[in-house]
């Protein structure tokens, strides 16, 4: 029981050291364009966690510089759609 509090304890610890750089590297305008991917999947019938995979992953393919949604994005990018749905175990697309 010693143990797996101080592994715990120890895993803890850790998790802000590796997650602190990935969340750091979404910008504001990132999670505007993911918020709104959100919204616009929230009727899919997917679980939230989901579909902000979903979004970020797709977020996360789209260049710096595009001006589309995420939405009108996946439409012309059916590859990356397929890609992010399955990465987020997204059932029925």
């Amino acid at each position: 029981m010693r143990m797996s509090i101080l592994t715990l304890a120890f895993v803890s610890a850790l998790v802000p050291v590796f997650a602190g750089p990935v969340l750091a590297q979404q910008t504001a305008d990132d999670v505007a364009w993911i918020r709104r991917c959100v919204n616009d999947n929230k009727d899919e019938g997917q679980a939230a966690p989901v579909v902000l995979t979903y979004c970020t992953c797709m977020n996360d393919k789209m260049s710096s510089g595009e001006t589309r949604s995420i939405t009108a994005w996946e439409k012309a990018n059916p590859r990356a759609m397929e890609a992010c749905a399955t990465q987020a175990g997204w059932k029925g697309k």
